[in-house]
């Protein structure tokens, strides 16, 4: 009784905002069929060979192994780089664009994800802050220029039995070292960070005018998890700057701050639960 007057209120927050804040997680993705990485042992089930190196997924999430072990380097974010092309996302996706197209004064997403499944859903390239970079985008390792190149004619072959990858390996255009995803990894002080910045810049901006024209607005976050505190820390800042209505959909850490609305669901269960009350 309690999670059906929840998910009304939540539909009631969303009809009568004029402008739609996505902030999501890795949990998003878990819907579309895209592995759950939450502790080791979800990222052993994702990628089994690194359970018998004894390899947890914040130890294989270094910039690192491009200098140390290339092909296995290579072989866990070409395997990611490659789901994430062949995977579609779910139809939760399309419930949050129709309801942000409706809005006077539009949207923008938050997003700890590297997928791209938010352009592939149709959202606007110029309404998304990745703030953790894109699989979809390399830079050289070096690097020896800030440039930043997207993946459309990458292709990296994985053996899906060892998940390291086969040569040759992606290089970087000017100066031929070997490339890597432009995606902050843990302890990485080489990440070229301008894409995210200019993501930043446009964000903010909108952020500032919402705040300043006390436009009502709002949050919808999706699978955000404590482990990597980025999104919910974000959503919880934005709530409170923003007298803004909030909606944390997670089936597993849903607690909310003040008089925000919890959803103990799963994102598209929640999704199409709040559209069925519309």
């Amino acid at each position: 009784m309690r999670l059906q007057t929840e998910i009304k209120k939540a539909a009631e927050a969303i009809q009568k905002a004029e402008a739609i804040i996505i902030t999501a997680g890795a949990g998003l993705g878990v819907d579309s069929g895209l592995p759950d990485f939450r502790g080791n042992r979800g990222f052993w089930n994702a990628y089994p060979p690194m359970e018998k190196l004894g390899i947890s997924f914040v130890e294989m999430a270094n910039p690192s192994w491009f200098v140390d072990d290339p092909e296995l380097a290579w072989g866990f974010y070409g395997h990611r780089m490659n789901l994430y092309k062949a995977t579609k996302p779910h139809e939760g996706f399309q419930i949050l664009l129709n309801w942000a197209k409706q809005k006077t004064h539009g949207y923008f997403v938050f997003t700890s994800n590297v997928d791209n499944h938010f352009q592939k859903a149709g959202f606007d390239n110029q309404r998304i802050y990745e703030v953790h970079g894109s699989i979809m985008h390399l830079q050289c390792t070096i690097p020896c220029t800030d440039n930043i190149w997207d993946v459309s004619n990458t292709e990296v072959i994985v053996d899906t039995n060892t998940f390291r990858a086969q040569e040759p390996l992606p290089r970087c255009p000017q100066c031929g070292a070997l490339a890597r995803p432009n995606v902050l990894m843990f302890g990485d002080w080489l990440w070229v960070h301008d894409r995210s910045a200019e993501q930043s810049s446009r964000f903010n901006r909108w952020i500032n005018n919402i705040h300043k024209e006390k436009i009502p607005v709002v949050i919808i976050e999706a699978g955000a998890g404590t482990g990597v505190p980025t999104v919910r820390m974000k959503s919880q800042q934005l709530y409170s700057q923003l007298n803004a209505d909030f909606i944390r959909i997670n089936p597993r850490e849903p607690d909310v701050p003040g008089n925000a609305i919890s959803l103990p669901m799963g994102t598209k269960e929640a999704l199409n639960a709040i559209l069925k009350e519309m």
